[in-house]
């Protein structure tokens, strides 16, 4: 009877997760990144393939110190250090390593 109960907590909590990373997205990455396609910057999937967890997000906090070490000539990303939750960090993050192909 408990599993009747718990299959739909289960995936509501999907859901959410799934629904809250998009929100992220949209609100903050859309115009300038798409999830497989380059726009006017690198598809998440490039990102993904290319950077770690911790150089996904210290590019997204502090782009004009990173962009360098990550193989850029210039970087015209702006900081979301002030924009973002740790919450919302950790989602767009977990978001974009969604994206890595599998060698």
């Amino acid at each position: 009877m408990w599993l009747v109960f718990k299959i739909p907590l289960v995936l509501m909590s999907l859901y959410t997760s799934v629904f809250s990373n998009d929100k992220v997205f949209k609100e903050y990455c859309w115009g300038c990144h798409h999830q497989t396609s380059v726009a006017f910057g690198p598809s998440f999937e490039e990102i993904a393939s290319k950077r770690t967890y911790g150089e996904i997000q210290g590019h997204i906090i502090a782009p004009r110190s990173t962009y360098i070490q990550l193989g850029y000539k210039r970087s015209v990303m702006p900081s979301f250090k002030d924009k973002l939750t740790i919450k919302q960090l950790d989602e767009i993050t977990n978001f974009i390593i969604s994206f890595k192909k599998e060698d």
